[in-house]
C-alpha cells in the first residue's frame, strides 16, 4: 500500500506541470499580447496581431510543459521565454510603446 506522502510525492510533478501549463502559459500569452503592442504598426493592428499570436503561444506553452523531461525544465523554459517578452512589453506598460 502506498502512503499519502508517497502519493503526494508521485503526483507533485504532475500538479506542477498542470499549474505551469495553465497559469504559466497564460502569463506567457499575456506577455506576448502586450509585447506585440510595441510593434511598429498601427495600434489596432498591433493589438489584433498580439491577440492572434497569444493563442499560438499559449498552445505551444502547454505542449512544451508536458513534452519536457521534468517539471523543473518546464518552469525554466517558461521563464526563459518570458524574459525577452517582458523586455519587449516594458515600454508599452510605461506608455512609450508604438503609437
Amino acid at each position: 500500500m502506498s502512503t499519502p506522502v508517497a502519493k503526494a510525492r508521485n503526483s507533485g510533478p504532475l500538479l506542477s506541470r498542470i499549474v505551469a501549463a495553465v497559469f504559466g502559459g497564460y502569463a506567457l500569452a499575456a506577455l506576448t499580447s502586450v509585447a506585440a503592442a510595441a510593434l511598429p504598426m498601427s495600434r489596432t493592428e498591433a493589438v489584433l496581431a498580439g491577440m492572434l499570436l497569444s493563442f499560438v503561444v499559449y498552445a505551444l506553452a502547454v505542449v512544451w510543459v508536458f513534452a519536457v523531461r521534468s517539471a523543473t525544465r518546464a518552469w525554466a523554459g517558461l521563464l526563459l521565454a518570458a524574459a525577452p517578452l517582458l523586455l519587449a512589453a516594458w515600454p508599452v506598460w510605461n506608455g512609450n510603446g508604438a503609437a
